[in-house]
């Protein structure tokens, strides 16, 4: 089984409510810009975040490390997870697999994803991000990567389904103006974005933001950069033996979040699905076997 490693970020998160004022000004620059914010010297990260360079050896000690080089060192190793190429990966991957068969290597990875993902899903932020999805006065547009466009796009397909005012933005670069034109103050926009992070995506999420948008990100454990932008915040472990990222957490989150909107908005959902059927029966759109 794969080990579930805390991140920093998370461990910063987790450690929220017990700091000082001070500590938790410092924990929000680093939250805010991480990873970005500490990987310079202890002076520059105090004076970014305006406080004392004691302060920021009090935190990092309250995080479980010895003091600021330790707990940089572990930064960058997690600097190296997020950045690594899917060839490195692949490459650390095959120099030490067990002798066992990838089929279940691959499914415990995935299975310890799951786990992990929703071990540490804060319900009142999951519930909190299935509302706005389900408030009909909100539009909703979707985005996903290079990668996660699928997600993004399995989202939507149901979604309208489920409620009116759902839109899938293309990843060509030429429509995002077009698809951010009538987003309105109070809009939501999910966003997908997992490692290696998409400057384009960001660049839609701070655009959307502009707009008056309302931003749900879904991401990995190592936490987007678009996180700074985002109100609400759902993490999913991806971590698998292979070249790839596992995207098996994402859609479990993606089809519970879809799950929840339908609970929220069954009156409404159950009238659509049976003016939907109707017009799929009109069509003779599915096969019937006699």
């Amino acid at each position: 089984m794969t080990e579930t490693v805390e991140t920093i970020s998370q461990k910063i998160q987790a450690a929220l409510t017990g700091l000082t004022r001070a500590e938790r000004q410092l924990a929000t620059h680093l939250l805010s810009h991480y990873p970005v914010a500490a990987l310079g010297s202890i002076t520059a990260l105090a004076k970014a975040a305006g406080v004392s360079t004691p302060t920021v050896v009090r935190l990092v000690q309250k995080l479980g490390f010895k003091g600021y080089p330790d707990f940089q060192a572990s930064l960058r190793t997690e600097v190296e997870e997020m950045l690594v190429s899917p060839l490195a990966k692949h490459q650390r991957w095959a120099g030490g697999v067990p002798d066992t068969h990838i089929l279940n290597r691959f499914a415990d990875a995935v299975v310890a994803n799951l786990q992990a993902t929703l071990g540490q899903i804060d319900h009142a932020e999951f519930d909190a991000a299935a509302a706005l999805l389900a408030d009909p006065g909100r539009q909703i547009v979707a985005l996903g990567g290079r990668i996660t466009h699928t997600m993004a796009d399995h989202f939507v397909t149901h979604m309208k389904v489920v409620r009116p005012g759902v839109t899938l933005m293309s990843d060509m670069a030429n429509a995002w103006p077009p698809a951010l034109l009538d987003i309105r103050p109070g809009d939501v926009a999910l966003v997908f974005d997992i490692r290696r992070y998409e400057n384009t995506v960001l660049q839609v999420a701070e655009m959307a933001v502009d707009q008056g948008a309302e931003v749900v990100l879904i991401t990995d454990q190592w936490v987007s950069p678009a996180a700074s932008l985002a109100r609400h915040t759902l993490r999913a472990h991806v971590e698998v033996p292979s070249a790839w990222d596992s995207t098996v957490s994402i859609l479990v989150l993606v089809e519970t979040l879809l799950a929840a909107v339908q609970d929220l908005t069954w009156q409404e959902t159950h009238a659509r699905m049976k003016r939907l059927e109707g017009l799929y029966d009109r069509a003779r759109f599915f096969r019937r076997f006699r």
